[in-house]
């Protein structure tokens, strides 16, 4: 069984920053495509960003463009995803996933992911 185990999250002052991190347990990340998702109280979950296996295509939801970077080192067995100047709306609870093989490169639907972690809650709070 495939598990992802997310980091990173906490409190931060609008226009600060976090870094969060999507590690493997028990497995290597660097044959999969990884999605970063959000799910704030009493709203659906929604894809925020995502990255191939080789690092080389990414995506992202508009609302996160130019604030949002994702990434990977495969040598650390990690994804990461930098948040830059960060909004009240950005609060929620931050997942990451494995893509499903043979869906779409560019998908934020959280429907073509799979092995979730736990998350990692980011609130963004005066």
């Amino acid at each position: 069984q495939l598990q992802l185990v997310e980091s990173g999250g906490g409190l931060v002052q609008p226009g600060g920053s976090l870094r969060l991190s999507c590690t493997a347990s028990g497995f290597t990340l660097n044959y999969y495509a990884i999605g970063w998702f959000r799910q704030a109280p009493g709203k659906e979950r929604e894809g925020v960003s995502c990255i191939e296996n080789s690092g080389d295509k990414t995506n992202y939801a508009d609302s996160v463009k130019g604030r949002f970077t994702i990434s990977r080192d495969n040598a650390k067995n990690t994804v990461y995803l930098q948040m830059n100047s960060l909004k009240p709306e950005d609060t929620a609870v931050y997942y990451c996933a494995i893509r499903f093989e043979y869906r779409s490169a560019s998908s934020l639907r959280s429907g073509d992911f799979h092995s979730w972690g736990q998350g990692t809650q980011v609130t963004v709070s005066s």
